[in-house]
Parts: C-alpha cells; structure tokens; sequence
C-alpha cells in the first residue's frame, strides 16, 4: 500500500485538511471536540473567542468536511467527522509537546500535567 502512487484528488483532499488544521482557532475547536459534541456557544466559552468568529472558524471546518453538525431546537452541536481527524489533532498537538523542554504533557500523569507550564527547548529558541 505504501508504494502505491496517490491519486491527485486525495492529494489535494489531504492538503486542505492540513490547510484547515493551519489555524490556532481551528486546532483549540477540535482540541475541545475530542472529548464529544458541543454547542457553539461552549465551543466559544472553551476557546476564548466571540460565537460568531467560532462559528465562522466552524462553517470552514464543516464544508472541510472535519466536523458535523446536529440540530436540537434552537441549537447546533458540533462533533468531529471522525477518529481520524481527532487522531491528526491530537497527534500534532504531541508532537508539538515533544518541542518544549522536560517531559512531554502526554507522557506525565494528570497531576504533573497541572503545575508544569510549557517551555519551548533552547536550541529551539535560537532558531
């Protein structure tokens, strides 16, 4: 399966998830998806940002094909499409982690992960 040549039209699809996942607002929206469906409004209360910005940020993912949607009365709940993409987040958020100084975050139990604030390595800094 590896050495099979990619078709264009998944290039391409693979791209603009990554062009979706290239945005801070975006990556803390499905950070706060994974653990289940939220409304916007808990989406922008978890994010630190207005509703409609939010729900902007989640019109993009949705036509992306990232998240879905699922009406309740007056409210719209979000979710992510599926493991995959909640898998592509959390995977670079590690990786991410693996940038900062001492032990990564997804590598320490809970209570270590409260007191540590996130510093980036020096060799990083000079960069």
């Amino acid at each position: 399966m590896q050495n099979r040549r990619l078709p264009d039209e998944l290039v391409e699809l693979a791209v603009e998830t990554f062009r979706m996942l290239a945005d801070g607002t975006r990556v803390r929206l499905l950070w706060a998806l994974q653990d289940g469906e939220l409304a916007v409004g808990e989406l922008a209360d978890a994010v630190g940002k207005p509703a409609p910005a939010v729900s902007q940020h989640l019109a993009k993912l949705r036509m992306a094909r990232i998240v879905r949607t699922r009406r309740e009365g007056t409210h719209v709940y979000y979710r992510m499409d599926n493991d995959h993409i909640a898998s592509l987040v959390r995977d670079a958020v590690h990786n991410a982690e693996h940038a900062t100084d001492g032990i990564p975050a997804h590598h320490r139990s809970p209570a270590e992960t409260v007191a540590t604030p996130v510093r980036l390595r020096s060799d990083d800094v000079a960069r």
